[in-house]
């Protein structure tokens, strides 16, 4: 069904994720090291990615931000460390969700399949608002002409907004609508992402309208 890189150098962790990915239709390949890990996604083109953050060679954190430059896929970061700031760090390197270890395995099954769903459940249309276009076939955005490269959650949030003009969110249906009921963070998660979603999209961040107490909401007139 899907690609799956998993990256672990803990092989009994390794061999317990492939065989429930393998449980699933999926096929996995591995790396022991980041520096393994992207030298599979430079040769092969993988549809999603369990990190784990504790390393050798190369921090998950790092190959979390340098894969953002190749793909666009879902990440799922794996860490012993269940802080807060640890969470935030990596979504702000790009990871789409985070289980603290211990985990159940079918559980990370169950949001690895879920990420693969929305990632390519989304229409064909080409959206437009200001200066900004969304590709959506084609998973790309394009900002005053320039393409934009997003995190899957930048961009799910980012057309979230778009197909629903106008419309004031709460952190928590932001929360509940992109990441899902089950999802381990804070809402301050929401934040930290739309807050790269501006900075990403430069001038036309101005879309995006924080509403004190409230939420977000993105505005088409500014």
């Amino acid at each position: 069904m899907a690609n799956i890189l998993i990256v672990e150098d803990e092989k009994n962790m390794q061999d317990i994720i492939v065989e429930y990915m393998q449980r699933g239709g999926h096929t996995c390949f591995t790396a022991d090291d980041g520096v393994d890990a992207l030298m599979v996604l430079k040769n092969n083109p993988m549809d999603l990615m369990i990190l784990d953050v504790m390393m050798p060679h190369l921090d998950g954190f790092s190959v979390c931000r340098m894969a953002r430059e190749m793909s666009t896929m879902p990440v799922i970061m794996l860490t012993a460390k269940g802080g807060e700031d640890d969470k935030l760090k990596g979504y702000e390197y790009g990871a789409d969700d985070y289980m603290t270890k211990p985990f159940s395995p079918r559980v990370l099954l169950a949001k690895a399949n879920a990420l693969l769903r929305r990632s390519i459940s989304a229409p064909l249309d080409i959206l437009s608002v200001g200066k900004i276009t969304v590709a959506p076939s084609a998973h790309k955005v394009f900002a005053d002409g320039q393409e934009i490269i997003l995190t899957h959650k930048e961009y799910e949030l980012l057309y979230f907004f778009m197909v629903n003009p106008g419309q004031v969110f709460t952190r928590e249906q932001l929360l509940n609508r992109i990441w899902g009921y089950d999802f381990e963070g804070t809402t301050r998660t929401v934040d930290t992402h739309i807050k790269t979603l501006r900075q990403k999209l430069g001038d036309e961040g101005k879309h995006i309208v924080t509403l004190i107490r409230s939420g977000y909401k993105f505005e088409v007139a500014v």
